[in-house]
């Protein structure tokens, strides 16, 4: 079962490879990982995707990752409502006499395409991880060149209270 776990750290050299050392002690397999500055100066934010079979060995690692010096706060999303997003590059077989099909299956998911040559085309894609999976295997069959995928990032959604009388509406 993939599991969603954000960490907020204190941006201090090292800490970044103490909290991948502890998954690593583990044997927790990081299928993606994420870290950026967040809106205080000095915080950054981790998100990691991790392959749990076991629940306890989820509440056991948020334990223990926060026992960590410079861990401010451990929260496992999974199951909460969250926006994720990740971002890609592919670079594309693409001679001229595919484009415009190519240009066609890309369009749904809103890809730019940031470079172009005679026979290949660099695009850029972003959203959630399914999303990119789904681009990439339409994509495939053309010859993918390269890709490179930043790991997907997320943040939990703000709940917003309806006035009552939306409430009413609703039900």
């Amino acid at each position: 079962m993939k599991r969603v776990i954000t960490v907020t750290v204190i941006n201090q050299s090292g800490v970044l490879n103490r909290v991948t050392g502890l998954l690593m002690k583990r044997q927790f397999n990081i299928e993606s990982i994420t870290v950026g500055h967040t809106e205080q100066p000095g915080i950054s934010k981790m998100t990691f995707i991790v392959n749990v079979e076991d629940e306890q060995k989820v509440e056991q690692l948020i334990k223990q990752v926060s026992k960590q010096i410079d861990v401010l706060k451990v929260n496992d999303i999974t199951d909460k409502s969250i926006v994720m997003r990740e971002l890609a590059l592919v670079k594309v077989v693409s001679p001229p006499s595919v484009r415009s099909e190519m240009n066609s299956i890309i369009e749904p998911f809103r890809a730019r395409i940031l470079d172009s040559s005679k026979n290949v085309v660099t695009y850029q894609v972003v959203g959630h991880p399914d999303k990119i999976e789904a681009f990439i295997e339409l994509l495939k069959p053309y010859g993918i060149k390269e890709l490179t995928r930043t790991g997907a990032t997320a943040s939990v959604r703000d709940m917003q209270k309806l006035p009552t009388t939306q409430l009413s509406i609703l039900k």
